[in-house]
């Protein structure tokens, strides 16, 4: 393994020719401003290089031992100078030409982060609105697949009324121990593999209301915890009610008081079946 090794040309079943032996993967950065509106990080290929003169998102060739993520935030230093230190990844996506693929790797910025052509391969960088990158000249791929990805822009946070889904998970003797069953649930959730309708890979940012005898539950990994001081319903909906109006809300819960609560804030509802089958049971 080297670096550089993914650098040459690969045929995938479609018959078309692209960079990268092991794959390529891009990043996608994108922020969203006071009034929500996405601007994306575009690029401008320098006229040279394979499809020169689009717009496009700073990527390339994957090494051997790199996965996507890894690929694309060392492209984006590279070719922008862009750090990922302040850089949120929510997902991936999946392009898959057949014996070849490129992934979007699609993350969070705070702010308009300082962008410029770090090498040769760029020759501008932009943070556009997102009413303006249709009427650019995309390069083929990014155009071809920026439909799909661009509904999965906004935010996602899943919030997990912990108690129902619990209950629901019915461990023997969980009511006996209702802190250990929450701690488990919450340490579970953290090790998943989530499943999006869209994206390969997903990383929702995760709060985990807990109330009573399971307020004592700790954060693992991504999921956060929240205690609710009185009625866990009422936690979860303080919750919904603080997120950015932009942002995806996804609470999972049984509870049909809770549901309707949430759902007049704006919040999508799943079961807890949705959670607990990703989940092993």
């Amino acid at each position: 393994m080297a670096a550089k090794d993914g650098d040459g040309w690969a045929q995938c079943s479609r018959g078309h020719r692209h960079w990268g032996v092991h794959g390529a993967s891009g990043l996608l950065a994108v922020h969203h401003d006071e009034q929500g509106v996405p601007h994306v990080l575009m690029q401008k290929r320098s006229w040279w290089s394979h499809h020169g003169g689009t717009w496009g998102l700073p990527g390339g060739a994957l090494d051997s031992h790199e996965d996507a993520v890894a690929g694309a935030l060392r492209e984006a230093y590279e070719e922008a100078a862009l750090s990922g230190d302040l850089l949120r990844v929510k997902g991936v996506y999946l392009d898959d030409h057949g014996g070849w693929a490129f992934e979007t790797v699609i993350a969070e910025s705070p702010e308009l982060l300082a962008v410029a052509p770090a090498n040769s391969e760029s020759t501008e960088l932009r943070w556009l609105p997102l009413a303006q990158i249709a009427s650019r000249k995309l390069h083929p791929g990014f155009a071809e697949t920026w439909a799909t990805i661009q509904p999965t822009l906004a935010p996602d946070l899943l919030v997990l009324d912990v108690a129902n889904i619990v209950g629901a998970r019915a461990e023997h003797g969980w009511w006996r121990d209702r802190l250990g069953a929450a701690q488990r649930l919450i340490a579970d959730v953290a090790a998943a593999q989530l499943s999006h309708p869209v994206l390969a890979r997903w990383f929702p940012s995760i709060l985990a209301v807990v109330e009573g005898a399971a307020r004592g539950a700790a954060p693992v990994g991504g999921v956060q915890v929240v205690a609710a001081t009185g009625s866990g319903d009422d936690a979860v909906v303080d919750v919904v009610r603080k997120a950015r109006p932009w942002e995806r809300v996804l609470v999972v819960t049984a509870d049909r008081a809770l549901k309707e609560r949430v759902s007049e804030l704006g919040a999508e509802i799943v079961g807890p079946k949705w959670l607990l089958s990703q989940l092993g049971g």
